[in-house]
């Protein structure tokens, strides 16, 4: 019989390994870094080897195009892992950071420093790039990580973080650093969302069901990561060839990523000429979409073959090739459009009007809005914060790409000669 995974052991020997991380050096730390981004380089084909097989067993489950996508790994992804984490090693360390300084009329000195988290816990699915991102950001802020995956990523993630443990233990760090959850049943994630006094911190990386039901379960600190229903509101006084670039980009890039577009509002007075234009764009790639009443005669293509846009469409991520489209008035209905269907992700605005522009950027309750830029650069490479351990789309902490400093707490250093209340 294989071994039983004891949870409340791993959060055990996270603890103990938190204490010792939490003093590293930065160059002790980036040494290990540099040691775990070579060694994933060195066991590429082991790693693809064993990811295969997990890539076997979910074509085979009926696993879908875009989580199949997630889901693989060969040369250029494992390098481009290796890539994040060297970048890592190349960011500033932000533990031991004085963020304030007070010295009181007493005589005490205090100063509010940055520090690790401790223990973070990481639930996520499929992407097992996940597992080297979600480590090297923890490490670099001196945090142990327990991860737990999806069962369709099993073999990957333990090959990778066998892979992370042994180059650890090369340079005499504790491998406890990382760990990873090998039971994958729900009833061992409930139990780890509420191993409180152990773990310090969960985040949930995945689809709207796993981040509900790790909100709705923990008795630990949840940072959400969530789900991204991404707009981009097409204004009256857009450039029509700048949209349509911007869109096909933002949708076509790589649809099965939360910063893909799902859903696409066109100002009324440009709808004539930029709905065609867009859609003719799009159907080259196969891209079915789904037009409320208002734009369903304007899109290019037999009427047959499409579906009138509901509710549910509009609130809907597709993660593949399908989109929304609508016709609004005026910016300030396509706030309300975005604001009613938004998962607070990332939401555009293609414009050359200057004040429509700010309109939209403050009245979109969103983590990331931009004015003419693709949804796809809300990522933490992309925003120079190294890999990112996921988008958050709440406002306690953390909101948007989180980055190194998204993953410390802090506390008070209290500097005294002799004072007595």
């Amino acid at each position: 019989m294989p071994e039983v995974f004891d949870l409340k052991k791993a959060g055990e020997n996270a603890k103990s390994a938190s204490y010792v991380l939490q003093s590293l050096s930065r160059e002790k730390k980036d040494a290990a870094l540099t040691a775990v981004a070579d060694a994933l380089v060195a066991n590429a084909d082991r790693i693809i080897e064993t990811n295969g097989r997990d890539l076997e067993a979910a074509k085979a489950a009926g696993t879908s195009p875009a989580m199949l996508d997630r889901l693989m790994l060969d040369k250029q992804r494992i390098e481009a892992m290796a890539l994040s984490i060297r970048q890592v090693c190349g960011l500033e360390d932000p533990i031991g950071e004085v963020l304030e300084k007070i010295e009181r009329p007493n005589g005490l000195r205090i100063e509010k420093v940055r520090v690790p988290m401790g223990v973070i816990g990481i639930i996520y699915e499929s992407r097992p790039n996940v597992t080297s991102d979600a480590f090297s950001l923890c490490f670099k802020t001196g945090n142990a990580v327990i991860l737990r995956g999806g069962s369709d990523a099993i073999g990957s993630n333990t090959v990778l973080v066998d892979i992370i443990r042994e180059a650890l233990e090369k340079v005499d760090i504790t491998p406890d650093a990382v760990q990873l959850v090998t039971d994958t049943s729900r009833e061992v994630a409930k139990e780890m969302m509420r191993l409180s006094g152990l773990i310090d911190l969960l985040i949930p990386r995945g689809g709207a069901g796993l981040i509900r039901s790790v909100v709705e379960n923990s008795t630990i600190p949840v940072i959400e990561t969530g789900t991204g229903n991404c707009h981009i509101y097409v204004d009256e006084d857009a450039d029509i060839d700048m949209a349509v670039n911007i869109i096909f980009n933002a949708k076509t890039q790589r649809m099965g990523v939360c910063n893909a577009a799902e859903s696409l509002l066109i100002h009324e007075k440009i709808a004539a000429d930029a709905i065609p234009a867009i859609c003719k764009s799009l159907k080259a790639k196969d891209i079915e979409i789904r037009a409320d009443k208002k734009a369903f005669t304007l899109v290019p293509g037999s009427a047959s073959d499409m579906k009138t846009a509901t509710c549910e469409d509009f609130a809907t991520e597709f993660l593949g090739p399908v989109i929304s489209l609508a016709i609004v008035s005026d910016v300030d209905e396509a706030i309300a459009h975005v604001n009613r269907y938004t998962t607070h992700h990332s939401d555009a605005i293609i414009t050359c009007n200057p004040e429509n522009a700010e309109k939209f950027l403050n009245g979109v309750d969103s983590a990331c809005v931009y004015v003419n830029a693709s949804t796809r650069f809300t990522d933490g490479f992309e925003f120079g914060f190294g890999a990112e351990i996921g988008i958050s789309t709440q406002k306690l902490h953390a909101r948007g790409p989180m980055g190194l400093r998204e993953l410390t707490s802090y506390k008070y250093k209290v500097y005294g000669s002799g004072q007595t209340r």
